[in-house]
């Protein structure tokens, strides 16, 4: 339905097990020019987030989900926008998701830095994970 929207924040903690809560909407992260209507659908609940070009299009990872390729972020690019919504998102979610994210031996930490210095979400990534990393 959406061929630029990518699979974000609760929805990707959801599909990545780091969280057990299903979220109440698919959250998407779309274009910050698009046209917020064309989200509003009745049969389906989605939560766009409109972002800005430089910070949607990267830790993008593609799979198929009911034999439909769809676009999602990254492990490590999830756990930065984690840290950027910190007070938006649920205490328990925020939580499981940090230390799901942390006992992942698939985890990426390099990457994790990398997208940290783009999104500016360092000192969270110090505050939070670099204890344990």
């Amino acid at each position: 339905m959406f061929p630029d929207a990518i699979i974000y924040l609760e929805s990707a903690l959801f599909y990545y097990e780091y969280t057990d809560r299903v979220p109440n909407s698919w959250q998407i992260a779309v274009n910050k020019h698009s046209y917020p209507k064309q989200y509003n659908i009745s049969y389906m609940k989605i939560k766009p987030y409109f972002i800005k070009e430089e910070y949607r299009k990267i830790g993008i990872n593609n799979i198929l989900i009911e034999n439909v390729e769809v676009k999602i972020y990254n492990k490590s690019k999830t756990i930065c926008d984690v840290l950027r919504y910190e007070n938006k998102i649920d205490n328990e979610v925020f939580t499981n998701a940090i230390k799901n994210y942390i006992k992942d031996e698939e985890k990426d930490i390099k990457s994790l830095m990398e997208y940290g210095d783009i999104l500016n979400v360092s000192n969270k990534i110090q505050k939070y994970i670099g204890v344990w990393i």
